[in-house]
């Protein structure tokens, strides 16, 4: 007669996390600021072929932001447009140009994809 073993119950410890383990605390995560803001106007940075200077209604207020988008989407096309805004960024310079935020993109490939949102979102909104 064959007895049958006792299953294993037991829980895997996780694999060994990588030499540089990357992965942040959700604390971290939890202090970037993003919020849903609506493209009011865009237009090419002079001298540059990735870059288009954008005005984005983040619902409180427009920002200002600058992106190395201008290869992937012409500036007609983002106007009216919702994105994600990271908003609690310090402002940069670039190119001159003063930008008051980081609006949230994809890369696949050499293509910037922008996050959108598929339903209607109020401006200013917070993402979770």
């Amino acid at each position: 007669m064959c007895e049958e073993k006792p299953k294993d119950t037991s829980i895997e410890p996780a694999a060994a996390p990588a030499a540089q383990d990357s992965r942040i605390p959700i604390e971290d995560f939890a202090r970037v600021e993003m919020r849903v803001g609506q493209v009011v106007e865009a237009q090419k940075v002079e001298g540059s072929r990735k870059l288009v200077k954008m005005k984005v209604d983040i619902g409180s207020e427009i920002r200002q932001v600058v992106a190395g988008i201008a290869e992937a989407y012409d500036p007609a096309v983002l106007v009216n447009k919702k994105v994600v805004l990271v908003v609690n960024l310090k402002p940069a310079r670039i190119m001159g140009i003063e930008s008051n935020g980081m609006i949230v993109a994809a890369s696949d490939g050499a293509r910037p994809v922008l996050a959108t949102f598929t339903e209607e979102v109020r401006n200013g909104s917070l993402l979770r």
